[in-house]
Formats: structure tokens, sequence, C-alpha cells
């Protein structure tokens, strides 16, 4: 990378974390990427492919969220990858000229060219040999943009275990070094306050700290077999993560294992100039849990609220913190439900508000206005429920601040299109067009 484009970056950087709630991107976004200002005109959904349903593959779909336009609220555009891959995360470029999507089951990355044409993404690259150029690592869980690199958090290693890294890439989509995450026999320099099981899962970066977090899921023998299957193994059970490391960022250093029960999965930083703290939920045990660093530049962990009712193992699975730092969003996959909390005071939340969204629910994105909600249906492949409550949707709605309201829906399974996943948004603005 050129200094010239490091600085061009950490100056797009700057003016993220100083921009207040008049943009429109998503607020869980890498702070090194350029941000759409404007009213999202795509959203892109890496979506899992069913077989005998349309063409049975993973692909890429472009749903039109342009108000006014003839076809707001459908699916425009889908780029098909061949065959099923397990399509589960993605991120954008820090130029956000290109999209990377990856797959759990086969640890295959694609980059998507976005910038040609927004309407119509298309496959310009496969990765296929992540596992053997890091070293080992499997189940690449997303992208990450950082200066000219992309950050690849996998969840797993070649032998199916939850042992996992983070891989980095350059934009070019080259190789460039493996970080392994600490483990109680390699804890790489870390202190660790209960365990270093090494699992993985989300990272996230917050620069003025230059502090990287990571949270931890299970490997591949737990991800890739039926849910009602791996619940009746006791044994398989206990192979989750109870972890989220603290990060020296620009050293690649882990500093801090912080015991976190429950399965961590996706983090978000506060990004207030002042706010030195994140969120995540645990999966297995229905909380949220706050992250922070003292005056003394100590980091800890505690669990700060419930989410429904844990006895019934309602399941959070991602998060969406408001870019005012002040609401969080939380889905529960097993009953498709959202929920919303007043986290103005971090160590303090209050649930406000929520909606049951379908029979199961996963993603959400907002806005980084706060006026917009998209959500999800699939979790895995093999985890989805069946039946009637095989729900596969992406639906959308306003949020004015106490309630939300419909804005479109659209059912992927009578658009033979799949199980949506993740989404991201996209703009013509972007590039001049």
């Amino acid at each position: 990378m050129t200094p010239g484009r490091l600085a061009s970056a950490l100056c797009a950087a700057t003016v993220l974390l100083a921009a207040g709630p008049a943009g429109a991107d998503e607020t869980c976004q890498s702070p090194y990427m350029v941000k759409i200002t404007g009213v999202e005109d795509f959203v892109y959904v890496w979506t899992l492919g069913v077989e005998g349903l349309g063409d049975g593959s993973d692909k890429l779909v472009t749903v039109d969220a342009r108000e006014g336009s003839p076809t707001f609220g459908r699916p425009i555009h889908a780029v098909p990858v061949g065959g099923r891959h397990e399509a589960h995360h993605g991120g954008f470029t820090d130029d956000r000229r290109q999209f990377w999507a990856a797959g759990l089951s086969d640890s295959r990355i694609f980059i998507f060219n976005v910038a040609d044409d927004p309407a119509k993404p298309r496959l310009v690259k496969v990765i296929d040999d992540f596992v053997e150029r890091s070293g080992g690592a499997a189940g690449p869980h997303g992208a990450y943009a950082l200066p000219g690199r992309m950050l690849i958090p996998s969840l797993s290693n070649r032998d199916g275990t939850g042992r996992a890294a983070l891989v980095e890439y350059s934009n070019e989509g080259e190789y460039v070094a493996t970080h392994w995450l600490p483990t109680d026999a390699a804890p790489n320099g870390a202190t660790i306050e209960a365990r270093a099981d090494g699992y993985g899962y989300d990272a996230r970066v917050l620069p003025r700290r230059n502090v990287m977090l990571t949270s931890s899921f299970t490997g591949l023998e737990n991800y890739m077999r039926p849910l009602g299957d791996l619940m009746k193994d006791a044994e398989a059970m206990k192979r989750f993560g109870q972890t989220m490391v603290v990060w020296d960022f620009h050293a690649r250093q882990p500093r801090t294992v912080l015991s976190v029960p429950g399965v961590p999965l996706e983090i978000r930083w506060a990004w207030g100039p002042q706010n030195t703290y994140a969120f995540t939920s645990t999966a297995l045990t229905s909380k949220l849990w706050l992250v922070r660093e003292d005056g003394r530049g100590a980091w800890s962990a505690k669990a700060v609220a419930d989410i429904g009712d844990p006895s019934t193992l309602p399941v959070p699975v991602d998060i969406s913190l408001s870019a005012d730092d002040r609401t969080l969003f939380v889905d529960t996959f097993m009953d498709g439900t959202t929920r919303v909390f007043d986290v103005s005071d971090p160590d303090r939340p209050r649930q406000i508000y929520e909606k049951k969204i379908g029979a199961q629910l996963n993603m959400v994105s907002q806005s980084w206005d706060g006026k917009r909600i998209y959500y999800t249906s699939s979790l895995l492949a093999n985890w989805d429920k069946t039946g009637a409550e095989n729900e596969q949707f992406l639906k959308a709605y306003t949020w004015d601040g106490k309630a939300l309201a419909p804005r479109f829906a659209i059912d992927f399974t009578a658009e033979r299109l799949g199980r949506p996943h993740m989404m991201a948004f996209g703009a013509a603005s972007l590039y001049g067009k």
C-alpha cells in the first residue's frame, strides 16, 4: 500500500468517526471504509442455495431500495457462484469497489465487483486455496476492511475443530498473513482470565485505541451438523466458544483473553469519540455483555442484561448499535423476535420495544440515520427451522424511535432464490454514477 493511499484511508476513517447521524450507512461497517452519505439504493443479500429451488446455487442478490423506483422492494439481479458453499458473511473493501463473500463449508471466498454497475455486481475472482495459503485455517466467516487489506476471521481449521485464526489478504486477493487465536497451550503472550479456547467468530477494530476485539463460536465439525443432532450430543455442546480476545491491533498481538461464557457472537463498538466499549450477545445464555476499557487501560467484560427469557433459549444471533450509541437492536433466532434496548447507560440497558418478525430470525442491518431497519431469516442451512416455520425472507421497516413499520418484504422461497443471510448496502453515488 502506498503512503498516499494509506493517508486517504485513514482520512476516510476520521471522517466516519466524526460524522453525526446524518448519513445512511450500516452502523456496523468497518471505520476504514468509504461511507454512504445518502440513502442506500440497494441491499445486497448473500444467499444460501437450496437444492431444487431455482438454480440451487449460493448467490449475491440485489434488492432495489430506491423509493419511487418501479422495482422498489424487489430483487432485481442475482449472481450465482455455482454450487452451495454455506454462504454466510462478507464485507466491502476499504474503497468499497469490491464485496467479498465467504462460504463456511469449503472455505471459498467470492469477490464481486460492485463499482462498475452497483445494481448488477459481477463475480470477478474466487479464492479457493484459503486453507492451504493460511496454513490450515478454515471456515472464513466474513471480510472486514482494513486500509488496503481484508481481514478474514476463520471459524475452524483443516481438522474441523474450533482452533481459529485471523487471515489477512490484500485488496487484490493475495494472501498476506495468518494470526492464530491464543489457546491455553499457546497463549502468544496474552493474559488469560479463565481459559483460552482458541475459537473465533467476529473481529472488529477501534482504531483510536489501537484495539481489536474477537469473539468465539465453534468449529466446522459442529456448525455443519444438523442442529437437532448436535444438541443431543453432550460432548459436542461443550465445544463452543466462551471467550473474547482483546488485541493490540497494530501488532496483531493478543493482550487479554476475557471470560464470556455462552458463545459471544457479533461485536458492535460504540463510535462516540470518548466511548471505549463494545457490546456482544451470548447465544446460549441469552445475555447482553459489555466489554469496556477502564481509566487504567485494562479491559473487562460483564453481563449487563437478559435478552428475553434465557430459560427458553431464544438464541440471540445478531445485534445492531445505532450511530449515536443509544439504541441496540437484538435479534433472537428461535422466537423470531427483534428487541430494542436503550443503552444510553451501557451498564444498565433496558428493553423499550419488541416485535416478532417471523418464525425464525437472524441478521439485522440498521441505517446510519436510524430510520431504516432490514432483517433476514437464515442462520445455517442445517440449523434453520423446517416445515411451515422455515420462513425465508428479507423484510424492511422504518423506525421512528418508538415502533417499527413495514416498508416491504420479499419471500425468498417464493422467488426461488434460497435462504437470505447477510445484508450490505450499496449506492451508485459512491462511484460517481
